[in-house]
C-alpha cells in the first residue's frame, strides 16, 4: 500500500486527539478494586470448565533497569543492586506456583512474553530458573506450537548470550533501538552503538530465532527528519521481521523521568507528523506491510499472514496470532485476561511480597465483562484487526440488530465517512486506506465508557 493512501496530513491533524489503544475493552481505567482475588480464582475455575479450555499465555514483568531512559513511562526500578532482582525472582517463583495451581494440568502454555523494565537485567542463569518454574507450573506446549518472546535492551547482552536465550526456549526477540542518532541518544540517556545492535541481530539469526522485531520512537528530543531518515536507512538494511514505531508522548507532569529532557530540545508538533509521514513512506517503500497502529511487518511474517487470512487478534502486548488464550499476568503491575475477566497485580514490590508471603495472589483490581462489553470488544477488535465490521457476523454471535444497537455509533462515524476515512455499507463498515491511521478514532465511537472515563491517553496518531 502506498504511503499517500495511508497519510493525509490535513485529516491526520484533524483527528489527532487523545484516545485508548484498545489492547483491551473495556480499557484499564474501568478496572476496579471490587474485583478481588476470589473473583480471579472463580474466573480460573470457570475457564478450566469450558467445553474447550483455552491454551495459556503468560506475561512476566521484570521491572529492573540499570539506567534511566528519560522518555520511559513504564513501571521500572532503577538499580545496580542485583540482589534485588534475585529477591524479586524468588517471589515471582512463589507467584508462579500459586497461579499454576489454579489451572488444569491438561492445559498447555503456548505463548510467553517477558517485558519490563529490562528482562535481560536477569542473568541467563536466572532466566533459566524462571523458565523451569514456568514449565513446572504451566506445562509448555511442544516447541513448534510456542511463541516465546522477550524484550532485549542491546546494552545488556552479548551475542553469546543471545545464543543462550535461544537455548532456553525463546524463539522471538524484540530489540529496543529507538534511534541510532548519538545526539538523540544522549538527550534521552540511552546511548547504544549501531555496531552492537547489528552484531546482536546477526547472532539472533544465527541462533535460529523465528522472529526479530525492532522498536523505534519518533518525536524524541533533537530528532529531525534527516536524522530519523538515517536511522530508518540502517533499520531497513537490517531487515527485521517486524518494526514497531511508537509516538513519544511527552508528559513530564505525569512521569518524573521526562522532566530530565530539556524542553528546548523537544521537536515541534508538526515535526512529529513529518516523522510519521517519513516512517510510513520509507517502510512501505521497503516492502513492509502496515499492520495497524504502530506496527509494520514483512509480507511473509505471521502477523501479515494473519491479517490477510482474518485470524489477527489483539491482546495486552498488541497485535498477536495467539491472542485467543487465557492470559496470566505475573509480577508487579502485570495485567491478565482469564475467561470473561481482566485483572491487574499490585504496583509496589512491598505489597507484592506481602501478599505472596500470605499465600495470596498479587491481584488487586480487575473487571468482569458484561454481555454489552463482550459485544463491543468484538466490534472494536474486528475494526482494529481486520479493518472491517461484518454486521451479520456480529448479529449472529450476539443476537442483536447491528444498525439498531449501534445507531449512535453509526451516526458518530458519519463524519469519518464524509472525510473518506471509512465507508458505511449496507452490511459492513470498512476502514479505508486513508483511515487506517485513525482506526483508534473509529473504535472510540463504540466505546460506551469513553465519555465518562478519567483515563489519560496517548494521542491517536
Amino acid at each position: 500500500m502506498q504511503d499517500h493512501q495511508l497519510f493525509n496530513r490535513p485529516l491526520v491533524e484533524k483527528y489527532d486527539r487523545p484516545g485508548p489503544r484498545y489492547t483491551s475493552y473495556p480499557t484499564a481505567p474501568q478496572f476496579h478494586a471490587a474485583f478481588a482475588e476470589d473473583d480471579y480464582r472463580a474466573a480460573a475455575q470457570r475457564s478450566n470448565g469450558a467445553a474447550v479450555p483455552k491454551p495459556l499465555s503468560v506475561y512476566v514483568h521484570i521491572p529492573f533497569c540499570k539506567s534511566l531512559c528519560y522518555y520511559c513511562a513504564c513501571n521500572k526500578i532503577i538499580t545496580h543492586n542485583t540482589e534485588r532482582a534475585a529477591e524479586y525472582l524468588a517471589w515471582l517463583q512463589q507467584e508462579i506456583r500459586v497461579q499454576g495451581a489454579l489451572f488444569d494440568e491438561t492445559r498447555r502454555m503456548t505463548q510467553l512474553h517477558l517485558g519490563g523494565g529490562t528482562p535481560t537485567y536477569l542473568s541467563n542463569a536466572q532466566l533459566g530458573e524462571l523458565m523451569a518454574s514456568l514449565d513446572d507450573a504451566f506445562h509448555f506446549a511442544p516447541p513448534e506450537e510456542r511463541e516465546f518472546s522477550l524484550e532485549v535492551d542491546p546494552r545488556t547482552v552479548t551475542p553469546e548470550q543471545i545464543h543462550e536465550l535461544r537455548a532456553l526456549g525463546f524463539n522471538r526477540l524484540s530489540f529496543g533501538v529507538q534511534d541510532f542518532d548519538l545526539d538523540v541518544q544522549k538527550a534521552v540517556n540511552r546511548v547504544q552503538s549501531e555496531e552492537d545492535v547489528i552484531s546482536l541481530m546477526h547472532a539472533a539469526r544465527e541462533a535460529g530465532f523465528e522472529s526479530i522485531s525492532v522498536d523505534l520512537i519518533y518525536g524524541l528530543p533533537l530528532q529531525t527528519v534527516a536524522s530519523f531518515d538515517t536511522t530508518l536507512d540502517k533499520i531497513i538494511a537490517l531487515r527485521p521481521d517486524r518494526i514497531a514505531t511508537y509516538s513519544y508522548a511527552h508528559l513530564p507532569e505525569l512521569f518524573k523521568a521526562q522532566r530530565l529532557i530539556r524542553p528546548e530540545d523537544m521537536p515541534p508538533p508538526e515535526r512529529k507528523l513529518e516523522l510519521l509521514e517519513l516512517t510510513i513512506r520509507r517502510l512501505t517503500e521497503a516492502g513492509y506491510v502496515y499492520i495497524g497502529m504502530d506496527h509494520f511487518a514483512l509480507p511473509e511474517d505471521e502477523l501479515t499472514l494473519a491479517r490477510e487470512n482474518g485470524t489477527l487478534q489483539r491482546n495486552f502486548q498488541g497485535y498477536s496470532t495467539h491472542a485467543d488464550c487465557d492470559m496470566i499476568g505475573l509480577g508487579i503491575t502485570s495485567i491478565g485476561k482469564v475467561g470473561d475477566t481482566y485483572s491487574q497485580n499490585v504496583k509496589e514490590t512491598a505489597q507484592y511480597q506481602h501478599r505472596l508471603q500470605e499465600g495470596r495472589l498479587g491481584v488487586f483490581r480487575g473487571y468482569r465483562l458484561s454481555d454489552d462489553d463482550r459485544l463491543r470488544r468484538d466490534v472494536i477488535n474486528a475494526l482494529m484487526c481486520h479493518n472491517r465490521i461484518d454486521f451479520a457476523a456480529i448479529e449472529a454471535e450476539h443476537g442483536i440488530v447491528f444498525r439498531d444497537y449501534f445507531a449512535d455509533a453509526l451516526s458518530e462515524l458519519q463524519e469519518m465517512a464524509d472525510d473518506g476515512l471509512l465507508a458505511i455499507h449496507e452490511a459492513e463498515i470498512e476502514l479505508l486506506p486513508a483511515g487506517r491511521l485513525m482506526m483508534r478514532n473509529a473504535a472510540m465511537a463504540f466505546d460506551a465508557y469513553l465519555a465518562h472515563s478519567k483515563g489519560r491517553y496517548s494521542r491517536t496518531v
